[in-house]
This record gives C-alpha cells, sequence and structure tokens, in this order.
C-alpha cells in the first residue's frame, strides 16, 4: 500500500500549498493501490481547492437541430445522428459524470462538499476553500471560465499520470489563439434545446512538448509521473504557440473534422 506520506512529499516539492490546482490524473499510474480520496485528502490538507472535469455529453448530449447547425464546427451532419438523451435537462446535483473520466473525478463529485458548474455537456466540479469561485466562472457560454479563473488566482494544473492530450486547458489556449469553440446542444434549465460551447480534439496536444516541457515541474511517486504547471504560463506558451502555428495541434488522424476545423477557425455564421 503506498503511504499517504509519499504523496505528501511529492505535493510538497511542488509548491502547491494553498494553491488551486487542474487535477487529471490517472490512478493506474502509480502500479499499486491508491485510494482517490487519498489522493484528494492529501491536497486538501494542503489548503488546495482540486478541480477536475466532469463532463457529461453521453448522458446530455441532444442530436443537432436542423436550424442550429454552423458550418465548419467538426460535425458530419450527414452522418446517423447521436441518440437522444434520456435526461430532460442537466442540474449540478444529478451526480452523473463521463465514466470515461476515471476515477477520481466521479469520487470528487461524490463528496458533499463538491461544487459544480453549469455546462450541460462540460461542467467542471471543485472541492475546497475556492470552489465556489472558480465553479461560479462557468456558464453554458463560457465553458472554460473556471480554468480562466484558475489562471487568474494563480492556480496550478497537475498531471498524474498522464498526458498533455488530458491538458483540458490547452482548449483556452486555442480559444485565446483566435479559435471560434465547437457548439453541440443539450437542454437549458428550463428543457429547451440550445447550443453550447465546447472543446476539440486534444490529441495532437503532445506537440506541443516542446513548448511545455520547460514550464514543467516534475515528480515521481512509486511509478507514477507528475508534472506541475502554472496556468498562467501553459496558457501564454500553448496560445503563443498555436497562434504562430494553427498546424500545431493537429491529431494524427488525417481525417479527423474536429481539427480540420478548429484550425481553420472554427464555427462559422453563428
Amino acid at each position: 500500500m503506498l503511504l499517504a506520506e509519499h504523496l505528501g512529499t511529492a505535493l510538497d516539492s511542488l509548491r502547491l500549498e494553498g494553491r488551486p490546482v487542474l487535477l487529471h490524473t490517472s490512478l493506474r499510474s502509480f502500479g499499486t493501490t491508491v485510494g482517490a480520496d487519498t489522493l484528494l485528502d492529501a491536497l486538501l490538507e494542503r489548503g488546495c481547492t482540486v478541480m477536475v472535469p466532469a463532463f457529461t455529453e453521453p448522458q446530455f448530449s441532444l442530436p443537432a437541430p436542423a436550424t442550429m447547425r454552423p458550418a465548419r464546427n467538426g460535425l458530419d451532419y450527414t452522418a446517423p445522428p447521436i441518440p437522444a438523451s434520456e435526461e430532460t435537462a442537466y442540474s449540478v446535483d444529478c451526480g452523473l459524470i463521463n465514466p470515461h473520466l476515471g476515477a477520481l473525478p466521479a469520487v470528487l463529485v461524490g463528496r458533499a462538499d463538491a461544487v459544480r458548474g453549469r455546462h450541460p455537456l462540460n461542467s467542471f466540479a471543485a472541492v475546497g476553500p475556492q470552489a465556489t469561485e472558480l465553479m461560479n466562472a462557468q456558464t453554458p457560454d463560457d465553458v472554460y471560465g473556471p480554468i480562466r479563473e484558475l489562471a487568474a488566482r494563480d492556480g496550478t494544473i497537475l498531471l498524474v499520470g498522464v498526458g498533455l492530450n488530458r491538458m483540458t486547458a490547452l482548449h483556452l489556449a486555442e480559444q485565446w489563439s483566435g479559435r471560434r469553440l465547437f457548439r453541440r446542444w443539450a437542454r437549458d434549465e428550463n428543457g429547451e434545446i440550445r447550443m453550447v460551447e465546447v472543446g476539440s480534439c486534444s490529441e495532437g496536444f503532445p506537440r506541443l512538448e516542446a513548448v511545455l516541457g520547460p514550464l514543467a515541474r516534475p515528480a515521481t511517486v512509486a511509478a507514477s509521473h507528475w508534472r506541475a504547471y502554472s496556468a498562467q504560463q501553459v496558457l501564454a506558451a500553448a496560445t503563443a504557440a498555436i497562434t504562430a502555428d494553427q498546424d500545431i495541434t493537429r491529431c494524427a488522424d488525417t481525417a479527423c473534422l474536429l481539427c480540420r476545423d478548429a484550425i481553420a477557425g472554427g464555427p462559422e455564421g453563428l
């Protein structure tokens, strides 16, 4: 069993005390049993606020209505539509989460003191002293408000056993580079169908390694390799790199509509 002290030593070496932290983690990366609560508690004991993606596309995504189909939107509108959601509308207390996000976000969302954003497809959730302020920055029309707020509060992005393709903040850098975010469809709080902002493909983000690698503060716990980044530095460096070379985020799939349309500037006719 990995001792909590080992986690604490790594966290202390990364100078995270009192900071908001956007956490992306693979618990399997430790190579031994580490509970999500153990890692969360180690961060909270150091005064951190922990934020995670808490996306709900499988539960609340809707097909594109015929009257809400912007061009260059990373979609083939002629393809068979996704099935309609069985849920009526997202709510911050729905308790649901995309299972592909992993164990830790699901555990965080289930905590009694968790605060969750209002975006119906790409919400974030947080626990800790700054959780409410971070989550108040998110609306259906401002999906990455919590990341912007994280940077404004001198926050940290912590990758635990995962790569840059999991760094959600890079979607905000895409937007700051001049790209328009894609639109998808969900029900609002009144049950009406509306368009909301979402991100693009992230599989090409490791191509930013040469730019972002020097900004990382590394640590290792058991078999898990960690990297901590200043959110402000990541956003500034990634925005500059994407602005200079829009093609830098293109993934290896030459048929990827998300990459093609994002690199071209995102949706038209909004």
